[in-house]
């Protein structure tokens, strides 16, 4: 059910992004041709007031079709009503209108947890230290850890609880690179035993894992509608920021950060250990992930939101339409780019399924 939730989730994001494309573009009647989710392959379809509604066999995303980009369209190459023969400001809100949805949701999704969970009241933290991912093919998996377990001692000493157990057993990794640690971790309320040996890293113990404390988040009643408000926008500014810092550190730095970039396995991963946890845990992976599909989408690359941006900015600039040469080949280069990524992240992650299937029983 973890899982299913999480894809759940992953498709209404999309559907939210693509949604908001369509709905721009038909509030100012722009002709819209289709609507889909996924690529690939029509599986299923219906056609409402000439739109095909459509969902396709690759699960990587979405597109709102536009007469402009069928060749066989019977509508007159100068009819008012395309896209392409709309002004740039009506042309760009349609492009912004997919990243504007999805930071819309993140918002309201932080709202309604204010509103249905309560206010952030502290965090009840227990005796131990929280897995919350693991990294492919580095010393934690490896020793079979996994995204959920808790680890509650090292070399027969205990760890405390909260945040200063994070601290400690950190401390006790980098101290010790090359050296094999015993991990007393609890699973599914099981105690096992396992040998984990820190890769050396200039001197530094590694391991590739994600920690955090272990416990629960209490919350309580707001105050009244400005509080959930007010503590929504704040969190939702936290998260943006960071989520933009994150790309940017991507950028600047891809070396040191391209193994913790996650594929659509990683994300189902998170996300159903999340369900499992239930509590406010999904309507902050809601958010976040509505908020990273949003900055991901304005990048200035080519078949995303902000990729076509540029040319409708470069448009501008030029007082007239870029060559359609041009056009074509930008659109080309980001096609084989971006399903190259999709493939890699995919071909990546696919080597932690162990954790996915723990979760399914199997």
């Amino acid at each position: 059910m973890g899982v299913l939730t999480a894809l759940a989730i992953l498709a209404g994001l999309i559907v939210v992004h693509e949604a908001g494309h369509f709905f721009a573009a038909t509030w100012q009647g722009i002709r819209v041709s289709s609507f889909s989710v996924g690529f690939g392959p029509v599986l299923l379809e219906r056609q409402r007031r000439g739109v095909q509604f459509a969902l396709r066999a690759i699960p990587l995303g979405g597109f709102v079709g536009f007469p402009d980009d069928d060749e066989d369209s019977a509508i007159p190459a100068d009819d008012p009503d395309l896209l392409r023969n709309r002004p740039l400001p009506q042309r760009a809100l349609v492009i912004a209108a997919g990243v504007l949805a999805n930071l819309l949701l993140a918002w309201a999704v932080l709202v309604a947890q204010g509103a249905i969970v309560g206010i952030p009241a502290g965090f009840s933290a227990t005796p131990g230290v929280l897995v919350s991912g693991v990294q492919a093919g580095q010393a934690a998996a490896a020793s079979g850890l996994a995204a959920g377990d808790r680890i509650v001692g090292v070399d027969g000493q205990k760890l405390a609880g909260g945040q200063q157990a994070v601290v400690d057993l950190v401390a006790r990794i980098k101290g010790a690179p090359d050296q094999t640690l015993t991990l007393e971790t609890e699973r599914s309320g099981q105690l096992r035993r396992l040998r984990l040996t820190p890769a050396d890293a200039d001197g530094i113990g590694r391991i590739g894992a994600q920690l955090q404390p272990f416990g629960t988040e209490a919350f309580r009643p707001a105050k009244g509608p400005g509080e959930i408000l007010g503590r929504a926008s704040r969190d939702f500014v936290v998260l943006t920021k960071r989520t933009v810092d994150g790309f940017v550190t991507l950028a600047t730095h891809f070396g040191q950060t391209a193994s913790q970039v996650s594929g659509p396995v990683k994300i189902v991963e998170m996300g159903a250990t999340l369900a499992k946890q239930g509590g406010s845990s999904l309507f902050l992976y809601t958010a976040l992930i509505s908020i990273n599909l949003a900055v991901l989408n304005a990048l200035p690359l080519p078949l995303l939101d902000g990729g076509q941006f540029v040319l409708l900015l470069l448009e501008g600039l030029r007082g007239r339409p870029l060559p359609e040469k041009f056009q074509m080949a930008f659109m080309q280069s980001g096609f084989v780019f971006l399903v190259g990524l999709s493939l890699v992240l995919i071909v990546k992650d696919t080597s932690q399924l162990a954790a996915v299937q723990q979760l399914l029983g199997r």
